[in-house]
């Protein structure tokens, strides 16, 4: 049996498991599917092409599945799609695909906080975490285990790796690849997820074989697609090889290395080293 406030309005083409529990204001436009034992906290709006798993909370003002903010849309039918147990946060916004039988997909068990935008025709994996206020601009892909910290801005068609984190305040104009940590502006690699991948339960030798590849493929002063080989020649986990397809695959290209010259160009949320100059030493006479 499902729990739904007075208040809320919900279209006579919506369907809709059991055990939902829809809040004071709350408003369905369908056609929609809602799965089961979901929580939609007050003043949710649910747009007309949304399917919705099970066991998700949707707090208060989220927009799911609400028309793209794309010029090119032209009001054609498209979709958005929600797994399963996502917490998707206060005034989160979710927008439906901008192309007709277009979808914006978000899979399982992901943390989206407060004020985070997802646009049109993203594809969000599963596990990972939006701090608040992160956005993504159309078409972008966020692989499993990603982690956007506050204030994060990505690029449209730009992709994030497994396990890749991302630190606030950045902006990425470039793919990044998994297992890497990222930041600045624009978003230059600072080095591994190494925390992250001890998380998710990476052995300690693929954390080795990925190590090597990050050292091949930023500090060995290779271009990529030598670094690409050379990796690929030398290293045989999955994970090695699920990072040289992700960056092979790149349209956009993958993002720079931090920058190890003294005053380089790249803005980096890191502190920079600078050489420390002795001071004059002056005695003074009383």
């Amino acid at each position: 049996m499902n729990t739904i406030h007075p208040s809320a309005i919900i279209a006579k083409n919506v369907q809709m498991g059991e055990g939902n529990e829809i809040g004071p204001g709350c408003v369905i436009e369908g056609p929609a599917v809602i799965g089961s034992h979901n929580r939609l906290w007050m003043h949710v709006y649910v747009g007309p092409g949304t399917t919705i798993g099970d066991h998700n909370q949707i707090h208060m003002g989220a927009v799911i599945g609400h028309l793209p903010q794309d010029v090119a849309f032209s009001g054609a039918p498209s979709a958005t799609t929600i797994g399963h147990r996502n917490v998707i946060r206060e005034y989160v916004t979710i927008h439906r695909g901008t192309k007709a039988d277009s979808a914006t997909v978000i899979g399982d068990d992901n943390f989206l906080m407060a004020n985070a935008h997802v646009a049109h025709n993203c594809r969000v994996g599963s596990r990972t975490t939006f701090a608040n206020l992160a956005t993504l601009a159309g078409y972008c892909v966020v692989e499993d285990e990603a982690l956007l910290s506050g204030m994060v801005v990505i690029h449209q068609l730009t992709r994030i790796g497994r396990l890749a984190m991302v630190s606030g305040l950045s902006a990425v104009n470039k793919d990044v690849p998994p297992f890497m940590l990222c930041g600045g502006r624009p978003a230059v690699i600072q080095g591994l997820n190494v925390v992250g991948m001890r998380r998710a339960g990476i052995s300690a030798p693929a954390r080795a074989e990925i190590k090597q590849a990050y050292q091949l493929l930023y500090r060995a002063g290779r271009n990529v697609p030598h670094a690409l080989e050379a990796i690929a020649r030398e290293c045989a986990s999955p994970e090695v090889r699920g990072l040289v397809e992700f960056v092979r695959a790149s349209q956009r290209g993958i993002c720079a290395g931090a920058s190890t010259r003294e005053g380089g160009e790249e803005e980096s949320l890191l502190p920079r080293k600078r050489a420390l100059r002795p001071q004059p030493i002056t005695t003074e006479v009383r």
